[in-house]
């Protein structure tokens, strides 16, 4: 996987392609989905939600350009492999998820693998998790109309947040935000597709 779909296609970050090595990806779907965890394309994890293609993962995770020791904000812990690849690149990982089955799931599935710099919470992404700000970096893994201000205000400086971010829940652009001196700047990075971001600062 790691070579045929991410080093192939020009990611040869060791942190992040070790950390995908390392990962036993199929664990964070269900049993009769577990032949597709390592194709190159999502995989449903219930609820409308999907586990991202390998590549998505990789890129999202290179970008972000995470160091160890590093506070990272996730928002959208779903099956909760991302949050797992940001732990094993050495990050303090808080992760929020709304809805309440996947947040369970895991927790459950994090637990067993001995997890324990990821911390998890039930509740409205859009809202950030004020009581650990500020983050060094922020990823956004559901896309939305706008980049939600609370993230934005919980951002270190300096620090970067990524999120797909569009006007179309069909037609996203991975926006790739840097905090640095009081100054907010923003980029894109390609054209993507992600669930919806659902929140009060979502749609």
């Amino acid at each position: 996987m790691v070579r045929d779909q991410i080093e192939a296609r020009g990611i040869n970050d060791l942190a992040v392609c070790d950390a995908m090595r390392k990962i036993k990806r199929h664990l964070f779907v269900e049993e009769a989905l577990q032949a597709q965890a390592y194709e190159d394309h999502p995989v449903p994890i219930g609820f409308k939600q999907t586990i991202s293609q390998p590549f998505i993962v990789a890129l999202m995770s290179h970008l972000l350009d995470v160091q160890p020791g590093m506070r990272v904000l996730e928002i959208g812990t779903g099956s909760g492999y991302q949050a797992a690849v940001l732990a094993e690149m050495g990050a303090e990982v808080y992760s929020v998820e709304r809805i309440r089955e996947l947040h369970v799931a895991a927790r459950k599935r994090l637990t067993e693998l001995r997890y324990f710099n990821i911390r998890l919470k039930l509740d409205d992404g859009t809202l950030g998790w004020p009581e650990h700000a500020p983050y060094d970096r922020i990823i956004v893994t559901a896309g939305g109309p706008e980049l939600p201000q609370p993230l934005l205000d919980q951002l270190a400086d300096p620090g970067m947040l990524l999120m797909p971010v569009g006007a179309s829940r069909r037609n996203q652009d991975l926006v790739l935000v840097r905090k640095q001196d009081g100054r907010i700047t923003q980029e894109s990075r390609g054209g993507v597709v992600f669930v919806d971001l659902i929140g009060t600062h979502g749609w």
